[in-house]
Parts: C-alpha cells; sequence; structure tokens
C-alpha cells in the first residue's frame, strides 16, 4: 500500500464568489489539493504557498503534558464513533504546537498504512513509552480501544497533575535560594564598597564582622564573574551527572528521601505513582508480574525501583503482592491493606485506585504546607543576609558615635 502524504500548513490568497478577496491557512499534502478543495468552496485560488516558518523559536517541543491532551481527545474521538484515522486529522487541525502536528501527522500516516497505532507509537519512544504502547497494544488486541485510551488518558492526567505538584514544592525553595544570592551580590558589589569609601577616613580600627565583610566585597568586586561562572557551571555540572551517572542519580534519589518535608512530598509522590500505574495496569487485563515491571520504571526512585522488581520475583514464586510489599519495608502500611483488601476481594484495581487518589491529595497538603511555611522562611533568610550586611556597615558608625 502507498504511503499517505504528510499533510504540512499552506497559506492561501485568493478571491471568493463575490470577488472579495480572502487569505487563510489550510493543512494538505500539496497545493492541488488545497486549490481543488477551495474551489469547491467557491473561491479561486491566486496564490498558495508554504506557511513561513518563525524565524526564530521553530517548533514547540512536545512535553508529556501535550501528550496527556492529545491521549484524552483521540479518547473523545474514538468514543464519539470517529474512525482512527479522521481522530488523528481532527485533533492535529486544532494543535498550535507544530512540533505535535507533525507527530500525530506521523502516526496517522503509519496507521494509514497499515501499521498498528501501538506500533506506530513504538517509532516515538521518546515521547511514547513502552507502558503506554503496551497499554494501547492492549486495547486494540481486546477490541476496546476507546476505552483504554480514556484511562491511558487519566491516567497520564494524574500522572502530570502529580508532577506539576512535586515540581511547585521543589520550585519556591529554589526560588528563595536564588534571590537571596542575587541581593547578596548586589549588596556586596555595589552598596558596600561605598562605606568602604566612608570607612577609609575613620582612622580607627574596624570590628572584626566590618573586616570580615569588606575582605568579601573586595572579592566580589574582583571575582564576581569567575563566582557566577562557578556557580551556573556547578548547578549544570550537577544535572548533566545526574543525567549520565547512574551513582549520582542514585545519590540525588537517596538524598530526597531523607529531606525534612520534601522527603515527605517524595515518599507519597512515589507511592501515589505505584498504586496509579498498578491499578492503570491491571485493569487493562496486563498479567500481575509484568505490570510490576512497568510500575517499577514508573516509581522515579532507584530505591523503590529495586523494591519493586524484588516485589515481582516474591509474586513470580508464589507470595502475594501485599505480602511482598510488606516484607520490603518500603511501603506505607495503608497502601499495603488497600492491596490486601483488593486480592482478597478480587477488586485490586479498584483500590489501588483509591489508594493512588489518597496519595496524591497528600501531596497536595503537603506541598500546600511547604509554601505557607516557605513565606516566613524567606523573609527570614533575606533578613538574616540583608539585615547581616547592614549591621556590619553600620556598627563602626554606632561604635564612632559611642566614642564620641
Amino acid at each position: 500500500m502507498a504511503k499517505v502524504a504528510t499533510a504540512v500548513a499552506y497559506t492561501y490568497k485568493g478571491v471568493d464568489a463575490k470577488g472579495n478577496k480572502v487569505e487563510g491557512e489550510i493543512n494538505s499534502a500539496n497545493p492541488a489539493l488545497i486549490k481543488a478543495q477551495l474551489r469547491r468552496q467557491g473561491i479561486i485560488a491566486n496564490k498558495v504557498q508554504k506557511k513561513a516558518k518563525p524565524l526564530f523559536g521553530g517548533k514547540k517541543k512536545v512535553k508529556p503534558g501535550d501528550i496527556a491532551i492529545f491521549t484524552r481527545q483521540m479518547a473523545t474521538m474514538m468514543k464519539a464513533g470517529v474512525p482512527l484515522v479522521q481522530s488523528f486529522e481532527i485533533v492535529a487541525d486544532g494543535l498550535d504546537n507544530e512540533g505535535l502536528k507533525e507527530l500525530i501527522f506521523k502516526i496517522r500516516d503509519d496507521v494509514a498504512s497499515g501499521t498498528s497505532y501501538a506500533d506506530s507509537l513504538r517509532k516515538h519512544p521518546v515521547q511514547f513509552d513502552s507502558l503506554y504502547c503496551n497499554l494501547v497494544a492492549s486495547g486494540e488486541q481486546s477490541g476496546a480501544l476507546e476505552t483504554m485510551l480514556d484511562r491511558i488518558a487519566t491516567y497520564k492526567e494524574k500522572t502530570e497533575s502529580l508532577k506539576a505538584k512535586i515540581k511547585k514544592a521543589m520550585t519556591y525553595p529554589i526560588a528563595v535560594v536564588v534571590v537571596a544570592l542575587v541581593v547578596t551580590a548586589i549588596l556586596l558589589v555595589k552598596v558596600v564598597p561605598q562605606f568602604a569609601q566612608t570607612f577609609a577616613g575613620f582612622g580607627a580600627d574596624l570590628p572584626a564582622f566590618t573586616l570580615f565583610v569588606l575582605e568579601i566585597s573586595e572579592w566580589m568586586q574582583a571575582n564576581w564573574f569567575i563566582a557566577f561562572i562557578g556557580i551556573v557551571g556547578g548547578v549544570g555540572g550537577i544535572i548533566e551527572a545526574k543525567k549520565r551517572n547512574k551513582n549520582v542519580a542514585n545519590f540525588f534519589d537517596k538524598l530526597m528521601l531523607k529531606l525534612p518535608i520534601v522527603g515527605q512530598i517524595t515518599y507519597n509522590s512515589i507511592a501515589a505513582r505505584f498504586a496509579r500505574t498498578l491499578s492503570t495496569t491491571f485493569a487493562a487485563g496486563v498479567p500481575l508480574i509484568d505490570a510490576l515491571k512497568s510500575v517499577a520504571g514508573a516509581t522515579g526512585n532507584v530505591v523503590y525501583e529495586e523494591a519493586t522488581l524484588k516485589i515481582r520475583d516474591s509474586v513470580a514464586t508464589g507470595i502475594p503482592l501485599n505480602g511482598a510489599m510488606r516484607a520490603s519495608g518500603l511501603y506505607p502500611s495503608m497502601l499495603v491493606q488497600m492491596a490486601a483488601i483488593g486480592e482478597e476481594s478480587g477488586a485490586l484495581d479498584e483500590m489501588l485506585g483509591k489508594a493512588a487518589d489518597f496519595y496524591e491529595e497528600a501531596v497536595d497538603n503537603l506541598v500546600d504546607n511547604l509554601t505557607s511555611l516557605m513565606e516566613p522562611l524567606i523573609m527570614a533568610v533575606l533578613g538574616v543576609l540583608v539585615g547581616g550586611l547592614m549591621i556590619a556597615m553600620y556598627l563602626p558608625i554606632f561604635q564612632l558615635g559611642q566614642v564620641v
């Protein structure tokens, strides 16, 4: 079967039946098809050309949140009875993200040429992981693709919502540190030198605290660029090392669990991801042992990834899921109990889904608490830094006044 040509964006100019000038944008495989389509609408196209690409920016990156929206739209189209290939076209036409639109058209072309939906998705592993593709394959094989897409959409939406909450919790403290460093640097480079010139004419010994701040200020004036490069390079180096070196990534994964407040948020988010992923895969008909393999990668933490793989090995030998979870000593007792009730009642997916809802709400509450705690902490940190510098600068003036 011949491969279907990929549709791209074209702009056109022409006149309608009343002689009025019209222009617009349309997606199609080639200009001839556009002219034919416009003639059927009573428009004579004088000029049809490919839409010019922007000078800066180009195509936006396809983010996991975009995939969640795409999945929900596909589930809606399929439930409405729209054919699969046509669903791709309808969803793509309503998108502004050219990168995602191009991705959808590639998948559409593969499906139109006879490739299964799941196999078409597997050609794009960056956007669609193995769990996503396996669930779609399960839906195709069972003849309930629209139901499966709805479940995947719910799973992706819940997962992205949880990620957003965690990002919110992490971003706030980082922003506080950055603001504090910037304010301190500006004071050391611009404000403190003005006081230094004043102190030069005092003819008296300065307090040790003031001398210490002046020395820091002198170093910052001479080496501020080195300090800036060092901080940026250090942060960038840690991020790259975490991506490239498994030992570094494992160190930070373990560290996150030990931090106050943040550790509890991480712990609850792992429990939520474990429960949500296992609930979705088990409900899709994936065998428990295979589902646990997908769950291990979805936990997002090396400690729990290794623990989940050990649970998988234990379940393979005949040990109940809740027993294997309890033996690991890592999972919260409520989650273990919910798994036990689900196994006994034959509703494991439903009970795990309720557990996921509970831990997702717990993460939301902890993030709100952290945000409330950070507000006075911001004032305290900035007060210590800025106030300390000001005290160091005014301390010699106070002492001079006592001598006079």
